[in-house]
């Protein structure tokens, strides 16, 4: 399992970094490639020291040469205001990035892996989510540019697999946290404890009775390695998420006893689109992978929030 030569896009992500430390740790070679739209040299810059550790400023975007053994293709803003920001730069991201990564792993015959997400399934009429459900997404909101842009890359994904035999693997990533999030990002989790640490109101949209299922980051980098390595008859798509659902109002309670903060709750409007509720079905990840989260909420939390509290106080 050793000694392979390993791309990741998105690397000096939050999702990317860590999955860039695993794969070092276990004695491959990397080559990380981010633009720093979203990612940061400080989320590596722990591992620039290590020989076997390559860092490129690159954008997916733009075709990319070398030779390697796997990839990982995780670039993309993933949090509603980032991919927001600059709404056809995040479709081009998904789908030119998709292509120039599918490009290279069909001339060097390495195996391929997409980071896609549950935003594929959009506002989901079917609870919890298999990966069978086709989903209930609007092509014309003002998230279209990431759920479609990532259900256009799935697309891409299996035509190359089809038409030229590119060994392909998919998951679809379920909200995702701890340490190395950007704290400003306007994900739920970071948006809470940050503002919990601070003080500040804890900002609720809608009433907080819709909910999410939220997995520490450690369990989704297990899932996203394991699935690289089945064999060539397991393409996926697999839900890689934990399956125990959450209120938002729940989630800001939790916050507020771990931090001890005398924060208050506040609720303002439900953005656009906002989905009502987010649950994977991970019997497929449990049949095929081995695989189920192993860090429950309240003990990823506390990780998270350390980590939120050292930066915070620099």
């Amino acid at each position: 399992m050793s000694n392979k030569r390993i791309l990741v896009t998105g690397g000096a992500g939050f999702l990317g970094s860590h999955l860039c430390e695993r794969l070092l740790n276990e004695g491959n070679d990397i080559i990380c490639l981010d633009n720093y739209f979203t990612g940061c040299k400080n989320n590596v810059k722990h591992l620039l020291d290590n020989h076997s550790f390559e860092l490129v400023r690159h954008d997916v975007t733009t075709p990319y040469y070398a030779e390697v053994d796997e990839i990982y293709n995780l670039a993309c803003p993933a949090s509603p205001p980032h991919y927001q920001h600059n709404a056809i730069k995040t479709m081009k991201t998904s789908i030119y990035g998709a292509m120039n990564m599918l490009g290279l792993a069909k001339r060097t015959k390495a195996t391929i892996l997409q980071a896609s997400t549950s935003e594929v399934y959009g506002d989901p009429i079917e609870h919890p989510q298999t990966e069978s459900y086709w989903g209930n997404v609007n092509t014309v909101g003002i998230r279209s540019c990431y759920d479609e842009g990532k259900r256009a890359s799935e697309t891409l994904f299996m035509d190359y697999h089809r038409q030229n035999g590119v060994k392909i693997k998919i998951i679809r990533i379920f909200n995702t946290y701890g340490p190395r999030m950007n704290p400003y990002d306007g994900r739920v989790v970071s948006n809470f404890i940050v503002q919990a640490i601070k003080g500040e109101d804890i900002t609720i949209y809608g009433d907080g009775s819709q909910t999410r299922s939220f997995q520490y980051v450690d369990d989704l980098i297990e899932g996203m390695i394991r699935t690289m390595r089945t064999d060539d008859s397991f393409i996926g798509p697999v839900n890689i998420g934990n399956p125990v659902e959450f209120t938002m109002l729940e989630l800001a309670e939790k916050v507020l006893r771990l931090t001890t903060s005398k924060s208050k709750i506040i609720y303002l409007p439900l953005p656009q689109d906002d989905p009502h509720q987010r649950q994977p079905d991970i019997c497929l990840a449990k049949e095929e992978l081995g695989w189920e989260p192993k860090i429950q909420l309240e003990e990823g939390l506390e990780k998270t929030i350390q980590y939120f509290d050292k930066l915070i106080s620099l």
